[in-house]
């Protein structure tokens, strides 16, 4: 599919099945989130940690940040009934 310079072409449909294997077992799920968590916690200490400049602590936050995010949807996956959107 030729593209124009500057545009980018539609992303896949979520309803594209092929794109997806929908092969996660639970437990699969449970133990990303079990990780996410760690690293969340492993990011929060190294951002607060004062010893560090602040390019480092911004870094550290960032990963933070997004790891908020990475948690609440897998919660809302598993079913999590405090987390009614994970984008809200």
């Amino acid at each position: 599919m030729p593209t124009l310079k500057g545009f980018m072409p539609p992303m896949n449909d979520h309803q594209d099945t092929d794109s997806f294997s929908y092969s996660r077992t639970w437990e699969e799920i449970e133990i990303m989130l079990d990780k996410a968590e760690r690293k969340l916690n492993f990011h929060q200490i190294k951002m607060t940690d004062t010893n560090k400049d602040r390019t480092e602590r911004m870094f550290h936050a960032r990963n933070y940040k997004a790891l908020q995010g990475v948690i609440k949807t897998i919660r809302w996956t598993l079913g999590d009934k405090n987390i009614t959107h994970p984008l809200e």
